[in-house]
């Protein structure tokens, strides 16, 4: 490995650069970019945005001026001030094992100490090169940079990409995770460390903090808390997000994981011995550490979206909930990665991003000491789905309506002090039975703030096995994406078919202050049905929608459950949760629930063309339960 003496550059090497790297940026470039967002169709990064971070990347290793062109003017602008301030490095950084990891610096040139932030990339071919925006930023608020790939990770050629097997957050990853502590502390002499991960890099964040009290403080984007619930819960398995993230390490499996953990994937794609699966994610679960967390007393803030395809928001809600340090918790409109994106890659700099704004001023306080009003924060701050303000999108040649619609007024936040203070009451919905002319069911209020008994002595019967147009998302990423930029999917309820799906609906919502909301939904749901089939599993996927007046919807909550040992003569009742939601249903629409049997996010384990029953018996009534606030 290259020496050279403290404070200096570290031991940088020469940067490679980025193979095929293309022409200099243009402002085109980057509107087009910002418009589009991160990811592209399939569930893959966009190539514009490898292409941007890879220039910026180079524009801040380059020897000398950049030639004129390179970047569009403010964004140049901008690298040429980090220039200035900080020193940039390309590193290979040795593990413990011999490994060595591709890591990049900027250590600021005044007089110190100054902080340091360690970025983990997130679980990206492209490793560390994808975010020049965040190493740009917190350069200019005072911050040395470190950022890395970790083990495994990249393609072959890319100056990125890290030696070693993907560790998927395991002990090498993080020993690798200090490592670098100490690497910035030997070159860097820094005042604090602290670390900032995206996706990936937020879990590693927390597993380094966990069990290296040196890290002074943690901000987790679209992070996740118990990888076990991620992968595996109602005994289903969430088999697209597992198999877009083994495409996404940049090699062949046999090539990018060791034997025990290819083992581990085998197991889980083939859906055999899930127990020894859970064991191993669970030693990869902040969760299991929150003990070590609370010990250090580590501030974390945590930052995740509604509709999460990779990492759902139940497992991160949960462990947050129990850390007991200083911590914070964002909830956002959208997908995996589509708040943050943009301002992580750099199309954005300089513009209000207030997902990104608060979580710097939640590095500059428990850092740098800076009170900027982050001690008077409430531990949770949520987005209300879809509560921007949008307008028709025109095509800029034509002048005619594209059917995409742009953001005009930010969406609704609520503040609360816990997570728990976010649902205020339950309303209990009773699932009736079929209406006249064999209609849907109803969802009819009873109980806890209802009146009356749920109705029960009903039976209902579907056709499983077969998936229907009540899904999750119309794409895993692409679907939350256009959340976030203000186009959530909407759904023709009249298409789904109900021979092989049930559904109930409430009446229209009647708000009870007179307001235009006519329910707030804010937590938890719970659903508890019960259940026959005519083999021994069933698989039932539940789907919560807001149903306008005409007829089409737009999805609040989803969750599925597989059942096992059932029996053709015996009921077998099922309680779960929805995923945690803040949604406000308009007075006048209705709330619609539709229970099928499959859906392509999911392994299932229903049998195609056998018959699911559901029911309601006297003794273990189906309803749902809807948080309120």
């Amino acid at each position: 490995m290259p020496q050279s003496s403290p404070l200096t550059d570290g031991p940088s090497e020469e940067f490679p650069g980025f193979p095929g790297i293309g022409t200099a940026l243009t402002e085109a470039d980057t509107d087009r970019l910002a418009a589009d967002g991160l990811w592209a169709s399939g569930g893959t990064v966009h190539p514009e945005a490898v292409r941007f971070g890879q220039t910026v990347v180079t524009a801040l290793l380059a020897d000398g001026a950049l030639p004129e062109g390179t970047l569009p003017a403010a964004l140049a602008e901008r690298v040429a001030r980090v220039r200035g301030l900080a020193l940039p490095g390309y590193h290979r950084i040795e593990t413990t094992d011999g490994h060595r990891l591709s890591a990049f610096s900027l250590r600021r040139l005044a007089p110190g100490p100054h902080p340091l932030v360690v970025l983990p990339s997130g679980w990206t071919p492209f490793g560390w090169g994808l975010f020049p925006g965040a190493y740009i930023a917190l350069a200019l608020r005072g911050y040395h940079v470190l950022a890395y790939t970790p083990r495994g990770l990249g393609l072959p050629g890319l100056p990125t990409t890290s030696e070693g097997y993907v560790d998927v957050a395991g002990p090498h990853d993080v020993a690798d995770g200090s490592t670098l502590v100490d690497f910035g502390i030997e070159h860097f002499a820094p005042a604090v460390t602290g670390f900032m991960g995206e996706s990936y890099g937020s879990g590693i964040s927390q597993l380094v903090a966990a069990h290296d009290e040196r890290v002074a403080a943690v901000v987790a984007l679209s992070t996740w808390g118990n990888l076990a619930t991620s992968l595996y819960e109602n005994r289903t398995r969430h088999l697209a997000a597992v198999r877009a993230l083994i495409g996404f390490t940049g090699g062949p499996v046999e090539e990018k994981f060791d034997e025990g953990n290819r083992k581990i994937l085998d197991d889980f794609l083939g859906d055999r011995n899930l127990d020894a699966v859970v064991r191993w994610a669970e030693r990869r679960s902040p969760e299991t550490y929150t003990d070590l967390t609370d010990d250090h007393g580590t501030p974390t803030f945590y930052s995740n979206t509604w509709h999460e395809s990779l990492f759902a928001v139940n497992e991160a809600v949960d462990t947050f909930d129990r850390l007991r340090v200083p911590k914070r918790l964002n909830l956002w409109i959208g997908d995996h990665a589509a708040p943050e994106g943009a301002g992580l890659l750099g199309t954005g700099l300089g513009a209000p991003d207030p997902v990104l704004d608060e979580a710097y001023a939640w590095l500059d306080h428990h850092l740098k000491g800076e009170r900027n009003g982050v001690e008077e924060w409430d531990e949770v701050c949520a987005q209300v789905m879809f509560t921007y303000v949008t307008e028709p999108v025109s095509d800029p040649v034509t002048g005619q309506p594209t059917g995409a619609r742009r953001i005009v007024g930010p969406a609704v936040r609520e503040s609360r002090p816990t997570w728990r203070d976010v649902t205020v009451g339950y309303e209990l919905l009773a699932l009736t039975g079929e209406g006249a002319g064999g209609t849907d069911g109803g969802l009819v209020p009873f109980g806890r703030d209802g009146e009356g008994t749920p109705a029960t002595g009903w039976r209902r019967t579907f056709l499983a096995g077969v998936d229907t147009e009540a899904t999750a998302m119309g794409e895993p990423l692409r679907t939350g994406q256009e959340e976030w930029k203000g186009n959530p999917r909407t759904y023709d309820i009249r298409k789904i078919d109900r021979r092989h799906a049930l559904a109930w609906t409430t009446g229209p919502l009647v708000p009870a202050d007179g307001g235009p909301v006519g329910r707030r939904v804010r937590g938890v749901p719970r659903l508890r049905l019960t259940v026959r089939s005519t083999v021994t599993t069933a698989c039932l996927v539940a789907h919560l929608f807001d149903v306008a007046e005409d007829g089409t919807a737009r999805i609040v909550t989803h969750e599925p459950l597989n059942a096992y040992d059932l029996t053709a003569d015996r009921d077998t009742t099922v309680t779960w949760r929805l995923q945690a939601a803040a949604y406000d249903v308009p007075a006048g629409h209705r709330l619609m629930l539709v229970v099928d049997s499959k859906d392509p996010l999911y392994g299932d384990a229903s049998v195609t063309w056998t018959q699911t029953e559901i029911g309601s018996p006297p003794e273990a009534a189906s309803f749902l339960e809807l948080p309120l606030g």
